[in-house]
């Protein structure tokens, strides 16, 4: 199992500095992105914030997901070395969280923006994240996604086909997962936390459960060559994300086989879990705050 500190709490400096034909020495930010690049056409940007996709070609750029707005400059800085922002032409959003949509207020000036249509409502109001005491005030107008969809939407641009699809309640109630076919990737958005316990958002519709089953479907959907972008955590495979499957299935079940039992949750707590599932604390949550979102799912009626 691959063990990384997530993005979400670092720094990660960029050691991908050479420019693709254009000029980056001026405005040069305090904090940069890593820039992997996965295929010909594809990179994974990873800084403070979700991992972000961007596809590059003649048409333009494609954005998955723009992180937080204290990255806005970085991630200028990273798009000039393909042109510049002005060279996007489309921001999918994987759901609604800051982490992976602040930075819409920077690319809604030159293009519009994709997401599920609770992505859409959700930034158009105040929402809270309890578990961690944040709070998100409405957007502005650009930076609130303009093209919205139900179930899934496609997308033909670059010689790539890009399936954005919905799978409901898992990680929030309106998370998205982007499949490049062309390129045989994966961007997992919040559904996949690599290598690590995930935060699950059960006040805005997520449940482990449902994140579960979902992830299920997506394995079915994927081979053993697709390149599976998480949303937080190392560029992984997909034993990495059957691993990950794995974990939730069964750290759920030991948390429901305590709670039959009628142990409350500070005794599920100093139970713990299989000392197996041990190294998934190494991220950012804890074994004792991992147990606290499965008994919440637990004990929350699945939308």
């Amino acid at each position: 199992m691959k063990l990384l500190i997530p993005s979400l709490v670092i720094f990660l400096i960029s050691t991908n500095l050479f420019a693709y034909g254009a000029d980056t020495s001026h405005q040069v930010p305090g904090k940069f992105f890593k820039s992997t690049i996965i295929s010909e056409n594809v990179f994974l940007l990873q800084g403070e914030g979700g991992n972000i996709a961007l596809l590059r070609g003649n048409e333009g750029l494609v954005l998955i997901d723009a992180g937080y707005a204290k990255m806005s400059k970085a991630l200028e800085y990273e798009l000039a070395k393909h042109g510049g922002v002005e060279e996007v032409v489309y921001l999918i959003n994987t759901h609604w969280h800051a982490d992976h949509t602040e930075g819409n207020a920077f690319i809604g000036d030159h293009a519009p923006i994709i997401a599920h249509k609770n992505v859409r409502s959700r930034l158009l109001t105040r929402q809270e994240v309890k578990f961690f005491n944040m709070v998100s005030e409405p957007y502005a107008s650009h930076a609130i996604p303009s093209i919205t969809f139900d179930k899934a939407i496609g997308l033909s641009i670059n010689g790539e086909t890009l399936e954005v699809i919905h799978f409901a309640n898992g990680h929030t109630d309106g998370d998205s997962v982007v499949f490049l076919k062309s390129a045989n990737i994966v961007h997992m958005g919040d559904h996949f936390f690599s290598g690590f316990y995930p935060f699950i958002d059960v006040d805005t519709g997520g449940n482990v459960r449902n994140m579960a089953n979902n992830i299920k479907s997506i394995l079915a959907r994927i081979d053993d060559e697709t390149i599976v972008i998480p949303g937080h955590g190392p560029l992984s495979s997909k034993a990495d994300l059957e691993e990950f499957h794995q974990m939730l299935v069964e750290t759920t079940a030991e948390v429901e086989a305590m709670l039959i039992k009628g142990m409350t949750a500070e005794e599920i707590q100093a139970e713990g879990l299989s000392l197996e599932w041990e190294d998934w604390s190494a991220g950012y949550l804890s074994t004792d705050a991992w147990i606290k979102i499965v008994i919440r799912c637990l004990n929350t009626p699945m939308p």
